[in-house]
């Protein structure tokens, strides 16, 4: 387990909610801030989600001090410009112009505190969208990666909250690289993160593809494939396993070890993209002697060989896979009911180690009395 924790002595207060806001949140948490997230009386509305959303609330918000404040409330406002006057980062993901009311927008706030980085997390960058709310979903189908999944005429949304978690992580850059500025400036900076920017990065291949080559975007289960095999095969024991021949080594390590000696000697696939167009005729051939074999003894001999391959996994199937159970693979947390789950560690090292932050999800408010007098609240209400 790492020990490493790079952000320490770094203050973040946390207004957010569902995804985007929260995984920026979590992760500088991880790497070792201070993360205290700001929830109103009823908490987080998340806190009470299932089925699918059944992990956003813990997941996202580990290792968070929980604080309630009513910011309809002087009291409650007072205390929040206090405890911000003491932060270095605010992260918050509302609509724009919610916070005005509360003299919590970016504009009130840096003339309060120059020194703060403000982080709003939002649904688009500003232009003509600015005002919109904008889902995972939404966006996914905006920017066409969920054509790209799926098709025109089936569009299916990534199986994951991908660009939700792609959006903290590009607030966590920001914010990385506001705090490395503000050495230099001794000033804040106001960040704006566009959930369906994040997305748009990501069919940026597909944009520039287009605008290289004047070729409309093919669906990824209806693409031309780039190399001669990369596909999904059965074995002889009924698995399923992808196997990517990429490299000319590849291909003729391949070859000899399947007994597909006659591609190596047919003048049709003498180049890779002589065998990318005999696709049609040669991957039946490969998938037959694929059925042949079972699938632990395709992929011991593929893996000696170097050639890509995966099993098909459930996400469910990682809790049993060697690489993911390896030291520091997974993080152990503790929910509010006490009962432990265990997640993915942050997928980086930092001089031979996992970065490992505080891990535990708070109760609601559980730390809204020792934040008051850490602030100095509770000790000058008491002298009044």
């Amino acid at each position: 387990m790492g020990s490493n924790r790079p952000l320490e002595g770094i203050r973040v207060v946390e207004m957010s909610h569902m995804v985007m806001g929260p995984a920026c949140g979590m992760i500088l948490v991880q790497l070792g801030a201070e993360v205290i997230k700001v929830e109103p009386p009823k908490g987080d509305k998340t806190r009470d989600l299932r089925g699918m959303g059944t992990a956003f609330f813990p997941l996202f918000n580990r290792g968070k001090r929980s604080v309630v404040l009513d910011l309809e409330l002087v009291e409650d406002r007072e205390t929040m410009e206090k405890l911000l006057s003491t932060a270095d980062v605010f992260v918050e993901n509302f609509k724009d112009g919610m916070l005005e009311k509360s003299g919590l927008d970016a504009e009130t706030l840096a003339a309060k505190f120059p020194s703060l980085i403000i982080a709003g997390h939002k649904g688009f960058l500003s232009g003509p969208y600015e005002h919109r709310p904008a889902l995972d979903e939404v966006v996914q189908m905006m920017t066409g990666l969920a054509m790209m999944t799926g098709s025109k005429e089936k569009p299916l949304r990534v199986g994951s909250s991908s660009t939700d978690i792609m959006g903290g992580m590009f607030g966590v850059i920001g914010i990385l690289t506001a705090l490395l500025d503000r050495k230099r400036t001794g000033k804040g900076e106001n960040i704006r993160v566009g959930l369906f920017e994040s997305s748009l990065f990501t069919v940026a291949q597909h944009m520039v593809q287009f605008d290289m080559t004047g070729i409309p975007s093919t669906p990824m289960p209806e693409r031309t494939h780039a190399w001669p095999v990369y596909d999904i095969f059965e074995t002889a024991d009924g698995e399923k396993i992808f196997v990517g021949v990429v490299t000319n080594g590849h291909w003729e390590a391949f070859c000899n070890t399947y007994g597909l000696e006659q591609f190596l000697n047919d003048e049709r696939l003498r180049t890779a993209t002589d065998r990318i167009l005999a696709r049609s005729w040669t991957i039946p051939i490969v998938a037959q002697k694929m059925i042949l074999v079972k699938a632990t003894d395709l992929t011991e001999k593929l893996d000696n060989l170097g050639i890509p391959f995966a099993h098909i996994n459930a996400p469910e199937d990682l809790f049993n896979d060697p690489h993911v159970l390896r030291d520091g693979g997974l993080v152990e947390s503790k929910n509010v009911d006490g009962i432990s789950f265990r997640a993915p560690a942050l997928p980086l090292e930092m001089g031979g180690e996992n970065v490992v932050g505080a891990l535990d999800v708070a109760t609601l408010g559980a730390d809204t009395m020792a934040v008051k007098e850490e602030l100095g609240l509770l000790a000058v209400k008491g002298r009044a």
